[in-house]
């Protein structure tokens, strides 16, 4: 009476398993960072929401993240308003970099994957037309980028 697998049996399984991930693990990384862009794009649109508070608050658009983020201790200012998390304000967050330039008039939010092609392939920027611009090369998104189709 046989019990067991045979050598033969095993390494076909184990073949069939490494197949399996070949296949899987592509997949599996690129629905990551599909996620990371569409967190990206979500960050992108936090940061306009606060600064369209901030605008309404301090009577013109913040100058950086910094402004729009928590104060280290006491209450809100112009100088950190608290309407972004920490994180958000670091610059940094979920695979991707985030910048902010305003003046009293006009603002510019990009996002830019922290290692392009892992963290992410497309660039985003927004300004205050309102209008999502994508980018998918190395290269940062900028005004003149296509508007992110969703």
């Amino acid at each position: 009476m046989r019990r067991g697998f045979s050598l033969i049996e095993l390494l076909i399984v184990i073949a069939i398993i490494l197949i399996l991930i070949t296949v899987a693990v592509p997949q599996y990384q690129k629905a990551q960072m599909m996620a990371r862009e569409l967190a990206a794009t979500k960050a992108v649109q936090t940061v306009q929401t606060a600064e369209v508070m901030y605008q309404s608050q301090y009577g013109r658009f913040a100058s950086s993240l910094r402004e729009l983020g928590p104060p280290d201790a006491g209450a809100s200012s112009a100088a950190a308003a608290g309407l972004i998390s920490g994180a958000l304000a670091s610059g940094t967050l979920g695979g991707y970099k985030f910048s902010l330039t305003g003046t009293a008039d006009t603002y510019a939010i990009a996002a830019s994957p922290v290692t392009y092609g892992s963290s992410g392939i497309k660039s985003f920027y927004l300004d205050q037309t309102g209008i999502l611009r994508a980018g998918e090369d190395q290269a940062p998104a900028t005004s003149t980028s296509p508007e992110f189709a969703k």
